[in-house]
C-alpha cells in the first residue's frame, strides 16, 4: 500500500464541502499537521480523514475550531487506548488458563470495589 501525499487544491477537491479559508482555520488549529514540502504543504490520507471528519462534526454539532480539536483529540485518545486493550487481550490469550481466571477474578472484584466506592 502506498502512501501518496496531496495537495491543498488536491485536498479541496477531494472534500468539496471544505473551503480553501475552512483549510487554512483548521490546519491553525492543529487538526491536521501537513507535510512541509519543497514547493507547498502536502497533506497526507491520514489528514484527508481527519479533515473530512471535522467539516462532518462541524456541520452536525457546529463546533469551532476549538472544539473540533478537542473533540478530534478525545478520538484521538480513544483509539489509542483501543489499541492497547487490544493489544493487552492478545498477551492475556497467550497465557495458561489458569492465570486468565486469576485475572477475571481480580477485575472482576475491582470493579465490584470500584462501584461501591472503595
Amino acid at each position: 500500500m502506498t502512501r501518496r501525499s496531496m495537495t491543498r487544491d488536491e485536498i479541496l477537491a477531494l472534500i468539496p464541502e471544505l473551503s480553501d479559508e475552512a483549510l487554512a482555520v483548521l490546519t491553525e488549529a492543529g487538526i491536521v499537521q501537513p507535510v512541509l514540502g519543497a514547493a507547498e504543504p502536502r497533506f497526507r490520507e491520514i489528514d484527508a480523514a481527519r479533515l473530512q471528519l471535522a467539516v462532518d462534526l462541524e456541520e452536525i454539532f457546529r463546533l469551532d475550531p476549538d472544539g473540533l480539536a478537542l473533540v478530534l483529540s478525545l478520538i484521538d485518545q480513544l483509539n489509542g487506548l483501543k489499541g492497547e486493550m487490544q493489544a493487552m487481550l492478545g498477551a492475556l490469550a497467550e497465557e495458561p488458563p489458569e492465570t486468565r481466571a486469576r485475572l477475571r477474578r481480580v477485575i472482576r472484584k475491582t470493579r465490584i470495589l470500584r462501584v461501591q466506592g472503595e
